[in-house]
């Protein structure tokens, strides 16, 4: 998993910030000011995340 914090300025795309932890993201996003918005980004690729037939 990833967690992306993406800050908008005057209604463009401005900056996008990758973190390894939702820990990390969560405390960069209290310092961050502006428009802004948390994302957790999940790899469906990954093998843990495959779906089990029934």
């Amino acid at each position: 998993m990833m967690w992306v914090i993406t800050v908008y300025l005057k209604g463009n795309l401005s900056t996008m910030f990758e973190f390894n932890s939702e820990k990390e993201a969560k405390e960069a996003f209290k310092n961050i000011h502006g428009c802004k918005i948390l994302t957790e980004v999940i790899n469906f690729h990954n093998p843990s995340y495959a779906l089990v037939a029934v």
